[in-house]
């Protein structure tokens, strides 16, 4: 049976998915309350598959799985997500997820896509249009405006981070996390905060 780490910020829904997958018979090897987190386990456990979140703080779902199949390219990573629309798909395949679960329907779909994408099979929960799909193989769109060191400096000002904070979140020096946001607001034609929060929670970077 594959060897499972669970990231998920909320307390009582980690508990309840790690009920229902252990009377499934599944080995929890890890559990993290935020992708950073969930990074750092996936480094130590290299894990068969990582259950995370979209959003979760730190690092998101969609970050956190570029890093884990950057250190851990053997793993397959289900991401649980409330959100159905295409853009959130496309890129979620983009990042090379194998799983995209809409969390209310976990607990009927979670065993079942362990189940396939442990056989290098590609899972979506059924309220995912297989269309999304389609047109995304049809013509893969390219990779946003931003590194994915951008895109943790953004979600953390967006989230209302100092640059001091952020540097010490991503353990980087305040010169460097003040660089990188200069960099965001000239990529991203922004000429101050609030503009740079706008684009942040369009592109689904922190949750309202």
């Amino acid at each position: 049976m594959p060897r499972v780490l669970l990231a998920d910020d909320h307390l009582i829904v980690r508990q309840g998915l790690k009920v229902l997958l252990q009377r499934e018979g599944l080995e929890i090897v890890g559990e993290a309350a935020d992708g950073q987190q969930a990074v750092r386990l996936a480094r130590d456990r290299c894990p068969d598959v990582a259950i995370l979140d979209f959003a979760m703080p730190v690092l998101n779902g969609l970050d956190a799985a570029r890093e884990i199949l950057r250190i851990c390219p053997r793993a397959r990573v289900i991401l649980l997500t409330m959100h159905t629309e295409d853009r959130y798909v496309h890129e979620a395949l983009r990042v090379g997820v194998s799983g995209y679960v809409v969390k209310s329907q976990a607990s009927a779909d979670l065993v079942r896509a362990i189940r396939e994408v442990s056989r290098d099979m590609t899972y979506l929960s059924p309220r995912v249009s297989r269309t999304v799909v389609q047109a995304y193989l049809a013509k893969t769109e390219g990779p946003g405006p931003l590194t994915p060191r951008e895109r943790e400096v953004l979600r953390l000002v967006a989230e209302g981070k100092t640059t001091k904070e952020v540097a010490a979140i991503l353990g980087i020096s305040a010169k460097t996390a003040e660089a990188h946001r200069m960099r965001i607001m000239k990529k991203l034609e922004t000429h101050n905060t609030a503009s740079t929060v706008r684009y942040a929670i369009r592109q689904g970077l922190v949750q309202v």
